[in-house]
């Protein structure tokens, strides 16, 4: 995964290390409360340490904007694939293709490797819309979580369509 900012685009990522484990349990409680709270599951303290409990730096990355760390995900491998997680942005960066940019960027580098992308989003959440457009479908479901699974190449929809395109044209003009 690169590090540093990206002058071009104005974000970038880097490592995280252990001193951010307390501003992304922060960040965990804002960007989960409305959806925790409308499942009658959110609780003040448990958002914030079920982060602290398994926060693995070495698997996190942060995510930049304007040189500030405006979010993060972490990446754990398994034997069914790598399981996307603590994927949290800033409220104040959500809707202006970050989200996207970075899963972009995640996920084609799962797909260099031929891998499965595994998450689980809240039921209700916003965010499922944005991994069912990157290629993620629903695997399973109970009353809280919805378990998504995106296999190698998957939500390449526009690209595909307009290689198949291009390739029809090429095929025709030859």
């Amino acid at each position: 995964m690169d590090s540093g900012q990206d002058d071009r685009t104005g974000w970038g990522l880097r490592p995280a290390r252990s001193e951010d484990m307390e501003p992304i349990a922060e960040l965990r409680a804002v960007v989960l409360r409305d959806d925790l709270e409308r499942l009658g599951r959110y609780d003040e303290e448990r958002v914030r340490q079920r982060l602290r409990d398994g926060f693995s730096p070495e698997r996190t990355t942060i995510v930049l904007a304007g040189g500030e760390a405006v979010g993060c995900f972490t990446l754990r491998p398994e034997p069914d694939g790598l399981w996307l997680e603590h994927f949290y942005l800033d409220p104040r960066q959500q809707g202006r293709g970050l989200g996207s940019a970075v899963l972009r960027t995640v996920l084609a580098g799962a797909d260099r490797e031929g891998t499965d992308v595994r998450l689980n989003v809240l039921q209700g959440s916003a965010a499922r819309r944005l991994y069912e457009r990157h290629g993620f479908t629903a695997d399973s479901e109970d009353a809280v979580d919805v378990f998504m699974v995106r296999a190698p190449g998957a939500g390449d929809g526009v690209t595909l369509t307009a290689l198949t395109a291009l390739t029809a044209h090429a095929g025709r003009a030859g």
